[in-house]
C-alpha cells in the first residue's frame, strides 16, 4: 500500500509468471489457471487503487531505429502540451502544487464538468464495467487532465472515452 501511496504511476506487472501472455510472437507457456493465480495476487481493491491501466506491447527493434514515426509528437511537443496543462491547472486551483489528481470528491464535482453526451457515455460504461466510485472518479480526474491537454473547459465525449480506456485494460481477467 505504501508502494502505491508514494508513487502509484510506477507499479507494474507482469502478464503472467512467464512474461508472454499476449506477446505478439512468443508463446505464454502459461494455463488460464496460472494466469488467473498469478493476477490475483494484486486484489482488485489495489488495482482499483492504480489510475492508469496500460498494456505496453514489445516493440522490435527495426521500429525502435526509425528516424520518423508518424502520427507521434516530439519531446518538446509533449513538454509544450503539458506545461500548458500544468498551467491551466494552477490557475484553477490558485497554486502550482495543486493537480487533477490530487482532486477531493466535492472538488471533483465542482471541477469536472461533463458535456452532456460525455455524461451519457459515462453512465452507460460505468454500467458495462461496473466501476466503483472510485474508478469512476480516476476516470473523471484524467479526463480532466486529458481536456486540460487540449485546453478545454468543459470534458467532452472523447476525453471520457480516452480515460475509460485507461481504466479497462483485462478487467475480466484480473477480477475472475
Amino acid at each position: 500500500m505504501s508502494l502505491l501511496r508514494k508513487n502509484p504511476l510506477k507499479l507494474c506487472s507482469h502478464p503472467c509468471r512467464c512474461g508472454y501472455y499476449g506477446h505478439p510472437t512468443k508463446p505464454c507457456q502459461c494455463s488460464y489457471q496460472e494466469i488467473k493465480k498469478y493476477r490475483n495476487k494484486l486484489s482488485g481493491p489495489i488495482i482499483d487503487r492504480i489510475d492508469i491501466h496500460l498494456e505496453v506491447p514489445p516493440v522490435e527493434f527495426k521500429d525502435l531505429m526509425k528516424k520518423n514515426v508518424k502520427n507521434s509528437l516530439d519531446s518538446k511537443t509533449i513538454q509544450e502540451k503539458v506545461i500548458k496543462a500544468r498551467k491551466i491547472q494552477e490557475k484553477r486551483y490558485g497554486s502550482p502544487l495543486k493537480i487533477n489528481a490530487r482532486l477531493k470528491t466535492k472538488e471533483i464535482k465542482k471541477y469536472c464538468i461533463l458535456e452532456p453526451r460525455a455524461e451519457e457515455f459515462l453512465e452507460r460504461v460505468a454500467d458495462k464495467f461496473h466501476f466503483s466510485a472510485r474508478s469512476l472518479h480516476k476516470i473523471l480526474k484524467i479526463s480532466r487532465t486529458i481536456a486540460d491537454l487540449e485546453e478545454s473547459e468543459i470534458i467532452l465525449k472523447h476525453h471520457i472515452a480516452e480515460a475509460v480506456q485507461y481504466r479497462i485494460l483485462e478487467k475480466p481477467l484480473w477480477q475472475n
